[in-house]
């Protein structure tokens, strides 16, 4: 098959779809949440407009095609993301649950597993919500830690026919749900009598089990409803563990190879809209001067880079979405180089794109800073680049038999 970078007819559609429900529906809903203090508040704002795009069959367009979606390919969901990103990014994030949460359920669940877990996020009505209760209060880059008090905190453990869950949790979008019982579906990271496993904790077995702790306020990412969260007791069938007990710490980095690389679509949605914003002020403003300021040599070298940079970071998303999506063997590697690359190119791009405008760009009410709070979670969510996905890369690369072309198909 031809190799094409060409949208089809039907992308061109979805394309248009996403991105005249971004501008209808989140780009006001993005100025009210930023507008509104107090955190719980304004993420519950979010409601409403996620209830349509639930009707409108957006969340089904993150769930694979084989698992009842309509996620045909990792460039379908690449499109859709960008467009709603570009708007609003936090409101992607929290729909977003179902792209980690579920992932484990697709490698191991058993058939019973995956049709009672995945049901939810095909309705056409309501606001379902997926968490994967990874992150801990103390931190988690070495979860995978042996020993007392080292790594993974939360316990499960056996009684009867049941799992007992204690512990807390913080960092995932709507570890309380919308009214503080919890969401449709938890994938718990936890340690069981056999090791590290992944048990998944449905709405009625979390409400009246879950304290929230703590709203985080967020410098970005202003609508994401971002808690630390107290688990006392949850009572979980046991056939709701994923996989064997111990298998979770593989299960919980591949969780993360979805929302890694969609971290190379938000920040090229980030750096896409800065540039907007750069590029306009440069074609019209002066700042006293005799012609525009993208006439000075200076101005349009930082454009040119800018604009390459982003062209580059999206089509290393797309690839890797794809390959994640598809579960082609070169997804973990590009997962990673998407999520490490793209985060920092995003940041870089957006700083360099600031010193264009200068000091204007510090006021909160010039709409370019915003995009780089936002665009500064990117290197440390989803696994940060320091802690977490550079030691990944680093064993990858240490990989005995590790081929350098075989990501790139050019083996």
């Amino acid at each position: 098959m031809t190799v094409s970078f060409l949208l089809s007819p039907q992308q061109e559609q979805l394309k248009a779809a996403a991105r005249g429900f971004a501008r209808e529906r989140l780009r006001n809903l993005a100025a009210a949440t930023r507008a509104e203090p107090d955190p719980l508040t304004r993420a519950l704002l979010l409601r409403p407009v996620f209830e349509d795009a639930v009707a409108a069959g957006f969340l089904k367009g993150l769930i694979p095609v084989p698992f009842g979606g309509a996620a045909s390919s990792g460039v379908d969901a690449a499109i859709f993301l960008e467009e709603w990103a570009a708007e609003m990014p936090d409101f992607v994030i929290s729909m977003g649950g179902p792209l980690i949460a579920l992932a484990p359920v697709y490698q191991v669940g058993t058939p019973e597993q995956v049709e009672r877990f995945v049901r939810p996020f095909l309705a056409d009505s309501g606001a379902p919500l997926a968490a994967m209760a990874f992150s801990e209060p103390e931190g988690s880059a070495n979860f995978d830690a042996e020993g007392p008090g080292l790594g993974v905190r939360t316990t499960a453990a056996p009684d009867g026919e049941e799992w007992v869950i204690n512990g807390r949790k913080a960092w995932a979008s709507h570890l309380p749900g919308w009214d503080g019982d919890g969401p449709d579906l938890m994938t718990i990271v936890c340690r069981t009598p056999g090791g590290i496993s992944l048990i998944v904790a449905e709405r009625e077995h979390l409400a009246g089990h879950i304290e929230v702790e703590q709203y985080y306020d967020l410098p970005g990412l202003k609508g994401c409803l971002t808690t630390r969260v107290q688990l006392t007791d949850v009572r979980v069938p046991r056939g709701n563990l994923l996989g064997a007990e111990g298998q979770g710490v593989a299960l919980t980095r591949n969780a993360f190879l979805p929302s890694g690389a969609s971290i190379g679509i938000f920040a090229t949605a980030a750096m896409r809209q800065a540039f907007d914003v750069a590029y306009r002020f440069a074609l019209s403003e002066t700042r006293g001067g005799p012609v525009p300021i993208i006439d000075h040599q200076a101005v349009s070298d930082v454009l040119a880079d800018a604009k390459g940079k982003i062209e580059a970071v999206r089509l290393l998303a797309w690839r890797a979405l794809d390959a994640v999506l598809s579960m082609h063997p070169s997804g973990p590697e590009l997962a990673l180089h998407a999520k490490i690359f793209g985060s920092e190119t995003g940041v870089a791009v957006i700083n360099d794109l600031i010193g264009i405008v200068g000091v204007t760009a510090y006021d909160q009410n010039f709409p370019l800073v915003r995009h780089l709070m936002d665009a500064l979670s990117y290197p440390i969510i989803e696994g940060s680049n320091v802690g977490m996905r550079r030691r990944q890369l680093q064993a990858l690369l240490r990989t005995p038999g590790y081929d350098p072309l075989a990501a790139s198909g050019m083996t």
